[in-house]
């Protein structure tokens, strides 16, 4: 069979797969991007129902605003800061250990996966409050003489983000640095490479999309946060998403709050345009390389 008809086969196979799946991206994207347009549609809306640019005036002109932006962006860049130093040398130890001892560790870095979130936060704010088992181990051991402020803070809504997002980032990266061939790695020692050698050079840069693409996953999952800020951060750490609540259940100002959705959204497609970027760019220059 020639070149030319095994392509026409995999095309042909391609649309069938395709056709398949077509009813169910239909369903998926007109569920999707109806909410997006209305969304869209009512930020232009003011309270009359007349076409205004009068919302997004407000919001950008608004300080509450451009600080709900930036904690935003501090929670999402900290929690996937430490998704990564926590989550890369911990999917490598797992990587190098036997099957049965990882899938063990497995099972219990899925275990917060089985738990709703607003349990596991109001865990949280139990461990983490004043009187709480966290302050209390401390003190009991003589650490610290008085509670420390491990709650209602950034500090607080950080580590429960962390510990929600950690094994959503944890587990992929397992699955790619799994897959390397450990051949390659047998072949850099035997060439008098160091194990940290061995993990620059062979693999790091072989698992760096998977890294990149939970990365992303991680940064744009966590910029519409709502349950984590609203409860550990106890009124004191406001995201957009904070911002937009506030904004409906205090002035009931449906215009304002879809504005901050758009910027929320725009927001999104930008940290996801970025991290593309950089995903393609580190894939590029390992294929020149």
């Amino acid at each position: 069979m020639s070149a030319a008809l095994l392509q026409a086969d995999v095309r042909r196979e391609r649309r069938f797969y395709l056709s398949l799946a077509l009813p169910a991206l239909l369903l998926v994207g007109v569920a999707a991007m109806l909410p997006v347009f209305w969304i869209i549609r009512q930020s232009f809306l003011n309270l009359g129902g007349n076409v205004t640019m009068a919302n997004y005036d407000q919001v950008i002109a608004s300080g509450l605003t451009w600080s709900a932006l930036g904690t935003t962006l501090a929670l999402s860049a900290s929690t996937l800061a430490i998704c990564i130093l926590i989550g890369v040398p911990l999917a490598l130890t797992l990587a190098s250990t036997s099957t049965r001892i990882a899938n063990r560790v497995l099972i219990l870095i899925m275990l917060p996966l089985w738990t709703s979130i607003l349990v596991r936060t109001y865990g949280w704010l139990v461990l983490l409050r004043r009187d709480g088992l966290v302050n209390a181990s401390l003190q009991s051991l003589g650490l610290t003489d008085a509670p420390l402020p491990l709650v209602y803070n950034f500090n607080g809504t950080l580590i429960g983000m962390v510990h929600y997002m950690l094994p959503l980032f944890v587990l992929p990266v397992y699955a790619a640095m799994r897959d390397i061939d450990t051949n390659l790695i047998r072949a850099a020692a035997s060439m008098g490479a160091s194990l940290w050698h061995c993990v620059q050079t062979v693999v790091l840069p072989l698992s760096v999309g998977g890294i990149l693409s939970d990365s992303t996953i991680v940064f744009i999952y966590t910029l519409g946060f709502f349950i984590t800020p609203a409860v550990l951060g106890g009124g004191k750490v406001n995201p957009i998403s904070i911002r937009i609540d506030r904004t409906l259940s205090t002035f009931q100002d449906w215009g304002s709050a879809s504005a901050l959705g758009v910027l929320l959204l725009i927001l999104v497609l930008l940290a996801g345009a970025v991290l593309y970027g950089i995903r393609w760019s580190l894939t590029k220059v390992g294929r020149h390389a």
